[in-house]
């Protein structure tokens, strides 16, 4: 029975599994789409959404709080000038995860595309020429 064990644990250790987690959502705040495991990506959403939410009200206070989570300066600002705002009128529900049918060459693994729900029309015109 599982009861009372919350969270994914990757068959990482803790630091390990921290600092990728870390290391995943300052790509996904950077290219606002990335592609890798299903597992991750199920693993990275609530971490994510989480320090969206705190994005949408800009303060010092907040602003240090996702420091501490994300320990990368350029995602915290892109996160608050960017992001944030985008998601101003939004509930919640700031990710979707997009399952590959192609397996993870190596290992098999099941690969999912996880991104931002909305984009600014810039940013979808970039993502269109680029594909």
């Amino acid at each position: 029975m599982r009861h009372r064990v919350k969270g994914f644990k990757l068959g990482r250790t803790a630091s390990h599994r921290t600092a990728m987690q870390r290391n995943m959502a300052a790509s996904l705040i950077e290219h606002e789409r990335i592609t890798t495991t299903v597992q991750k990506a199920k693993a990275l959403r609530p971490f994510i959404e989480k320090l969206v939410t705190i994005s949408k009200e800009s303060s010092v206070h907040n602003r240090r709080r996702v420091f501490a989570a994300l320990r990368n300066k350029e995602a915290v600002s892109k996160l608050f000038e960017v992001i944030g705002p985008r998601f101003q009128e939004r509930p919640g529900g700031y990710c979707r995860i997009l399952k590959l049918s192609k397996p993870r060459l190596g290992d098999a693994g099941e690969r999912a595309i996880i991104e931002f729900v909305e984009r600014t029309p810039a940013e979808a015109e970039v993502a269109a020429d680029a594909e």
